[in-house]
């Protein structure tokens, strides 16, 4: 257990470091970084989301950077093809023998960390090439398998729906992401700081802190983290109360929920949790853990009905009123 917990601990300092080196980068934007970090050492997938110009593109390309990992970035684009992520077979003729023959020729998928950039600027067809990758770890192309390596994160940007040019993810799609990381504009001090930085001279150098066998034992370190029966029974039932129909759902889920929260959503909670738990150097989630993950996993695994878009309702309010009407238990607190 004292192993452990010194692990813990190591992990913390670890996560404290590359807090701080990505502030020397990135201005104003701590808690969409906490949440992402909070992802990646889980091992989860994560979606950031919010208007161009707040630093969505910075934030992975910097993570990338201390990270000892192999990095490809894929702009996404109207005509962007699926061969064009996952790779594609040529055929290719031997000049001794004449043979002809396929090779498979790998995508930029296959990296350990994929940075899907404005992933819904491309129609559904190209955005589904990723589905089998980030569920299995492995492309399928022409009846073979070929395995990705481990680690494998995607880590995919995108712009508000309401913006032109854009095609929105499938539910299926959304709902293989771990988090969906909202980054705001900046307060107006931050973004004077971010203006006098940008437009003078300024150079930060960042290495690598993480190899990629650190990485694996964290994320092995994080699924002994503990999160406590009646706190798991919380998730679970406050999960299913998102969903219309259900028996526990109060009124207004009915009223403003079109679908809810599937099984990975509580999933989710529970890892996120114990992440941001062994992140603070404990190997035992609290409730705090719990209320602080359950934005970004539940944000984009919930429809809102048409009601809900007349009464000018966002999914951050209908959140906000299930925590409300079911609080953490007092023996989970």
């Amino acid at each position: 257990m004292a192993e452990v917990d010194a692990s813990a601990e190591r992990l913390k300092s670890t996560a404290d470091e590359i807090v701080a080196l990505l502030k020397q980068v990135i201005i104003g934007q701590d808690r969409a970084m906490q949440e992402v970090l909070t992802a990646f050492f889980a091992g989860g997938h994560c979606m950031i989301t919010g208007v161009p110009g707040v630093a969505k593109t910075l934030l992975v390309e910097s993570l990338s950077k201390i990270m000892d990992l192999s990095f490809k970035r894929i702009q996404f684009t109207p005509d962007l093809m699926p061969s064009d992520i996952t790779g594609t077979e040529i055929l290719e003729e031997d000049m001794t023998t004449g043979r002809r023959e396929l090779r498979f020729v790998p995508g930029p998928v296959f990296a350990n960390i994929v940075m899907a950039d404005e992933i819904n600027r491309t129609p559904p067809k190209t955005q589904a090439a990723l589905l089998e990758s980030m569920q299995e770890k492995q492309v399928t192309l022409g009846g073979r398998t070929y395995p990705l390596e481990m680690p494998f994160f995607v880590l995919a940007t995108q712009i508000p729906f309401e913006q032109e040019g854009t095609y929105p993810l499938p539910e299926a799609q959304q709902d293989r992401f771990m988090f969906n990381v909202r980054m705001d504009y900046l307060n107006e001090g931050d973004e004077v700081a971010v203006v006098k930085r940008s437009t003078g001279f300024s150079e930060v150098e960042l290495t690598p802190l993480i190899s990629k066998a650190d990485l694996l034992a964290y994320q092995d370190l994080i699924l002994k983290a503990q999160v406590p029966e009646s706190l798991v029974d919380y998730i679970v039932e406050l999960v299913s109360s998102s969903r219309p129909g259900n028996a526990n759902a109060p009124d207004f889920v009915n009223e403003y929920i079109a679908w809810g929260a599937g099984l990975r959503a509580s999933q989710y909670i529970v890892l996120g949790a114990k992440s941001r738990a062994a992140m603070s150097g404990r190997m035992v989630a609290s409730a705090e853990d719990v209320r602080a993950v359950m934005e970004p996993v539940m944000r984009h695994r919930i429809g809102l009905s048409f009601r809900a878009d007349v009464d000018k309702v966002t999914v951050e309010d209908v959140i906000g009123r299930l925590v409300e009407n079911m609080p953490v238990p007092a023996a989970a607190g």
